[in-house]
């Protein structure tokens, strides 16, 4: 008989500052876990103990996005088979208990029966980019909205007569002219000190403004380079491309096809049949932020866009309400981008007999 040697399939469960990572063979013994610091020292050594064990075949992690973005990185560098793997649900953890290398034996299980599939984002090119630049607009514009209640809050509660020199400014003019209060020294005294607060509430507002122009511009120079196609279609904005951009990832051929992309984006509709009856229901699941960017879409060219016009006509005299209405629509423009998305990262797409529907 001839020697065989086992492959073996790894599971982390990650955190920020150590990794725990467990190996199984290929017929699902457990050989072992152990920790690693979240450092590049702690991903080669991490990598060298798993090889130890055998020939590595797959690398289930949970977290990829986050605190496992490190160790994702340097694997795919070494050529390792990632697998994104989700936390482990609540029945599971009812009954087994919790704890890191349970977790990380749970991530290996997943890749070793096919319930994980899911091929990680590679967070190294323009589309990262383009989310990173992202994120810090989001953050400004929420930490403006902030600004700007604490500003309006404070001006309806203000002493007399600050508060009828401000209350009846519009947002504009009201922060342009509490930035150019000149408050007195005596800051004991509650009309001066409410002065400077309402101040510094107006400049922070001007300064995250400023900061916002100038994230629009970086996300409209990403943009044209990136996926200049997507910014041509009706109803889609560079915050609505960007969102689709963000949802496909630097490495959009891990989505299979068209069907895959909408289930994704949380528009495909899920099987709900039993017995006689035959229907679909509402997909509740995938990338909500990129279902609410469809949605927008579906929004505005159900107010102007002279062919969904005709469309939403038709369907309406169908029965349809135009929440349905809505619905299919997401789903078309689900269909309509997922071309344009693989296009502008120059991936060829793959034959599908719903493309043909475009």
């Amino acid at each position: 008989m001839t020697d065989h040697q086992f492959e073996v399939i790894g599971g982390v469960d990650t955190h920020a500052d150590t990794h725990t990572a467990v190996v199984i063979d290929e017929v699902g013994r457990m050989h072992g876990h152990r920790q690693f610091p979240t450092t590049v020292a702690g991903y080669r050594a991490l990598l060298a103990w798993m090889s130890d064990h055998g020939p590595v075949r797959s690398v289930g992690i949970e977290g990829t996005g986050s605190y496992g973005v490190g160790l994702a990185r340097y694997l795919r560098a070494q050529g390792v088979h990632l697998v994104e793997v989700d936390r482990p649900n609540r029945k599971m953890r009812r009954r087994r208990g919790k704890s890191d290398p349970i977790d990380a034996e749970a991530a290996a299980r997943a890749v070793l029966a096919g319930t994980a599939t899911t091929t990680p984002k590679n967070r190294d090119g323009q589309v990262e980019a383009i989310r990173v630049i992202r994120v810090a607009r989001t953050s400004a514009v929420k930490s403006r909205t902030a600004a700007i209640n604490a500003l309006v809050g404070m001006v309806r509660t203000a002493p007399e007569p600050l508060r009828t020199q401000l209350l009846d400014l519009r947002n504009s003019e009201l922060i342009m002219t509490a930035a150019a209060l000149r408050p007195a020294l005596d800051i004991a005294d509650p009309i001066a000190a409410t002065k400077t607060a309402i101040r510094r509430l107006a400049r922070r507002v001007i300064d995250l403004d400023r900061e916002i122009r100038a994230a629009d511009v970086d996300l409209q120079v990403l943009l044209k380079q990136a996926a200049p196609q997507l910014l041509e279609l009706p109803g889609i904005g560079p915050e609505v491309a960007a969102q689709l951009l963000i949802t496909a990832g630097d490495n959009p051929e891990r989505i299979r096809d068209e069907r895959a992309f909408a289930a994704l984006c949380g528009v495909s509709p899920i099987p709900a049949s039993s017995g006689r009856t035959d229907r679909h229901r509402l997909n509740r699941g995938g990338d909500r932020m990129a279902n609410r960017a469809l949605y927008i879409v579906a929004v505005n060219r159900m107010r102007c866009h002279p062919e969904t016009l005709t469309y939403v006509e038709r369907r309406r005299e169908q029965g349809l309400s135009n929440r349905d209405i809505s619905r299919c629509l997401k789903r078309y423009i689900a269909r309509q981008v997922y071309p344009l998305i693989l296009e502008s990262l120059r991936i060829r797409p793959p034959s599908s007999t719903a493309l043909a529907e475009l």
